[in-house]
């Protein structure tokens, strides 16, 4: 089996239905799982430090905090660099590396997490290596987003990053059972002694970090020897950087801070948020059905975008995300009464819901709307189809890429808000009023450049 496509054109349906698509289809769903793991490591320590006094470590709240946010500010600031990756080394080498990198922080917790004496400095540093698992989202969308035709990008892009967001809902089901037992036997080392509250257990934290190895490794090697790189897609970092001279690159950055900044900025400050306002409540159990349901119902609407339009989906969803916001701040101005907590809860669901298909839709927007601008921008040229063609698949993977990059920024600044608006305000209404209006700014420029009747590009 060739490692290198020599000659890669999705477009051309005859090769596509003769052995391409299955192709595609191989490198695709090597790379959900790869996703799926970098999702998990990246989430980690939203699990870990809520169990770090049981552990015998006297970090005061604050530190922890840092210890949660510091993989959202790292992973995003990566993705933006990985936007650029895949067309530099090639897929399959940038996915077998990107993911072998895991093994860093992974095994990095499971060793430093045994020993109480460790210094926060390390725990710092682990938690910016964790920001390997954020930033191969942007390497491995826009991988996928060279081996699918545009008729199928949304579908193909919405299942890579739908079941690979499941790794946030997994690692904070999974990691709570695994550390609760001595699941590797002598591998994972000894166990830590506890006792609070009159109650007392033994935890195996390390777990939390050795429990990715093995799935690590063996991905790494799976996209080592079974993925392919694809020679057309190669191009040089300069020549990917016209994407910041795009306007539409710009715009849907904004519009995807919205969706993908919400999904994971609500993962991330969903637990602490409601065991804030609802301390009487299991909260805590809860948690991973948000992203769960967000990560589906990326997975499973693509296919909408691409038979209806990414642009109206898109449209929708911002309705539905303002609508979902101004629902939270109902239920928060309500909160002494009984119904309070199951109305929060439902409307943070149908906000995970909305995000799940925001991020599927603007992503099927992008090679659209790439397409449409550089056959008008080339029309006056001697360009072919195919030059044109190329150049439209370059610049919607890089700005895929870059796209994803900064509404990753959203991991930190969503929990960050809930703190300063409570800090400022005794509660974190004044952040859902700011979402809701950012959501309204969003659902504008929408119907302005991509869905009115004279729309700029319509999608």
């Amino acid at each position: 089996m060739a490692k290198t496509l020599t000659v890669w054109n999705p477009e051309d349906v005859a090769s596509w239905e003769k052995g391409d698509k299955s192709i595609a289809k191989r490198n695709l769903w090597i790379s959900i799982p790869a996703l799926f793991l970098a999702f998990a490591v990246w989430m980690v320590w939203s699990v870990v430090v809520v169990n770090f006094p049981k552990a015998g470590f006297n970090f005061t709240t604050e530190q922890l905090f840092w210890l949660t946010a510091l993989p959202g500010l790292s992973g995003a600031t990566l993705r933006i660099f990985y936007s650029f990756m895949v067309p530099v080394f090639g897929g399959r080498r940038w996915t077998a590396l990107s993911t072998a990198s895991l093994l860093l922080p992974a095994i990095g917790i499971g060793v430093a997490i045994q020993d109480p004496s460790t210094p926060y400095s390390v725990f710092l540093i682990l938690a910016l290596l964790c920001g390997f698992g954020g930033g191969n989202f942007a390497s491995s969308m826009a991988n996928i987003a060279y081996f699918y035709p545009k008729k199928e990008k949304g579908n193909a892009l919405a299942l890579n990053a739908g079941l690979g967001n499941l790794g946030v809902s997994a690692v904070q089901f999974l990691v709570p059972v695994v550390i609760a037992s001595g699941l590797l036997g002598v591998l994972g080392g000894n166990a830590q002694e506890w006792e609070a509250d009159g109650k007392s257990g033994q935890l195996w934290l390390q777990n939390a970090g050795y429990v990715w190895v093995p799935f690590i490794a063996l991905s790494t090697v799976a996209a080592w020897f079974c993925m392919n790189d694809i020679a057309d897609a190669k191009a040089s970092i300069s020549s990917q950087m016209v994407i910041f001279k795009r306007k539409h690159n710009w715009i849907m950055c904004i519009l995807y801070v919205g969706t993908f900044g919400s999904f994971i900025g609500f993962s991330a400050g969903f637990p602490l948020l409601a065991k804030t306002m609802f301390p009487a409540e299991n909260s805590l159990s809860l948690a991973f059905i948000g992203p769960l349901v967000g990560a589906l119902t990326r997975a499973g609407t693509g296919w909408v975008s691409d038979k209806f339009g990414g642009g109206r989906v898109t449209l929708w969803v911002f309705v539905v995300l303002a609508l979902g916001a101004l629902g939270v701040l109902y239920f928060l101005v309500n909160k002494d009464q009984p119904y309070a907590f199951w109305g929060f809860f439902g409307m943070f669901i149908l906000l995970f819901a909305a995000t799940g298909v925001g991020n599927a839709s603007t992503f099927q927007m992008i090679p659209v709307i790439c397409t449409t601008d550089r056959q008008r921008a080339l029309s006056a040229t001697e360009a072919s189809k195919e030059d044109v063609r190329k150049a439209a698949e370059r610049e919607s993977a890089a700005i895929i890429g870059f796209s994803s990059a900064i509404g990753a920024f959203g991991a930190f600044f969503v929990p960050k808000s809930y703190g300063t608006s409570i800090a400022v305000t005794g509660e974190p209404n004044a952040a859902l009023v700011v979402f809701t209006v950012y959501y309204m700014i969003c659902l504008v420029l929408t119907w302005w450049y991509y869905t009115r009747t004279k729309a700029e590009i319509s999608c």
